[in-house]
């Protein structure tokens, strides 16, 4: 009798976990609806016009990785990036900071005869900053026109001979005398050019000509193939972000890039007007630049110093010039100050915001600055 009576609570257990267990999924059951954020994030991000990237458009870019003609292999990809505003006639259409995607088209070492290497890089799609993929047809190349090319060599090795005879010509003199070329009617003075001119034709024969290197911070100007529509970038969606501190204020009025006393185009010189009204001493010391991979760089003694040795004590106004040396003046860079005993970042403001509202004049002399357009290494002169 036990164990009959044992079944049936066994069964009626059964049956009430059944019921809650409906009872249960009845509370959880409903669907799933999936958020689009894309029309939020478009009108965020553009004004909602759109413009016409065209064929005689020139993107500027730098690679992110050398790229040298003596081991590149035609089929290797590489990444670039696009190092200023590309704009159109309502503004922005593709960012700085967007990357391109490219593949080693063509590539030739240097050859004798003073030919110079080269390499053809094409391009197939773009990534901007906002995640979009835009597929291009772009190309680059630092091989010269043909006649251009053949043109240049003509002239160099003319200069060898001509180099090469002069030479020959001073040898003569010296083994024989003037004497000696007056008697002969100046025979042995074009017999010692002639035997120049040869050897100069020799060398210009056996001359070899230069490898390609294209270094990250190089500019490539890459010219676009096809028509592009693209959408124009709001002004408030390209802003850098900014780390604001409660009573200090930084004002960047104007920003110069320049050589350093060594000639190589490394130096960023920024005119700054600073108003401290917090409880904090500061120094022109304590402040850094820190660009878009964290790398830090200090104020400079090769630039402008006038704000590096000031203090700027509670209550303090000041507006001078400070000097950094950086890797790329191509990046993006921050201005940070900070705290000398916490070492913490107290502010850290936009190279890139502050430079919109640069006057147009430094934007043109300091692109003038970074353009490069020569991508050929220089030989070794024992190297045969």
């Amino acid at each position: 009798m036990y164990k009959y009576r044992l079944y049936i609570a066994k069964f009626i257990l059964i049956i009430c976990l059944f019921n809650s267990s409906l009872v249960f999924a009845d509370t959880i059951k409903g669907h799933a609806e999936k958020y689009d954020t894309t029309k939020q994030d478009q009108s965020e991000l553009f004004t909602g016009q759109v413009e016409i990237l065209d064929e005689k458009d020139i993107i500027k870019m730098t690679v992110s990785q050398v790229i040298d003609g003596t081991f590149a292999i035609e089929g290797d990809e590489f990444f670039a990036e696009v190092v200023s505003d590309v704009s159109g006639d309502s503004g922005v259409l593709l960012p700085k900071g967007t990357l391109a995607h490219g593949i080693i088209k063509e590539q030739s070492e240097a050859k004798r005869l003073g030919r110079n290497g080269y390499i053809s890089l094409d391009f197939d799609y773009l990534v901007t900053p906002d995640g979009r993929e835009i597929p291009i047809e772009g190309k680059m190349s630092t091989r010269m026109h043909p006649i251009v090319e053949a043109g240049k060599i003509v002239a160099t090795d003319v200069g060898y001979t001509a180099a090469g005879g002069a030479i020959g010509g001073l040898l003569a003199l010296n083994l024989f005398g003037i004497e000696a070329a007056i008697a002969s009617q100046g025979y042995t003075v074009m017999g010692g050019a002639a035997i120049g001119g040869t050897v100069g034709l020799g060398m210009s024969l056996w001359r070899k000509g230069k490898d390609v290197l294209i270094s990250p911070g190089d500019e490539i100007r890459v010219k676009i193939n096809s028509k592009m529509s693209l959408p124009v970038y709001k002004d408030t969606a390209l802003k850098q972000h900014e780390v604001n501190y409660p009573g200090l204020t930084i004002k960047i009025t104007n920003v110069v890039h320049e050589k350093d006393p060594f000639g190589e185009a490394n130096t960023i010189t920024l005119t700054l007007s600073i108003t401290n009204m917090t409880n904090l001493t500061l120094s022109g010391m304590d402040l850094a630049l820190i660009n878009d991979y964290n790398s830090i760089f200090h104020p400079s003694i090769f630039g402008d110093t006038n704000l590096m040795f000031k203090q700027i004590k509670p209550g303090d106004r000041v507006a001078g010039r400070i000097s950094f040396s950086v890797d790329n003046i191509n990046r993006s860079f921050w201005l940070t100050f900070c705290d000398r005993r916490t070492k913490k970042t107290l502010s850290k403001v936009s190279i890139d915001n502050a430079y919109k509202n640069v006057p147009d004049k430094v934007k043109k002399k300091n692109d003038k600055l970074k353009k490069k357009t020569n991508y050929y290494k220089e030989r070794d002169p024992f190297e045969v």
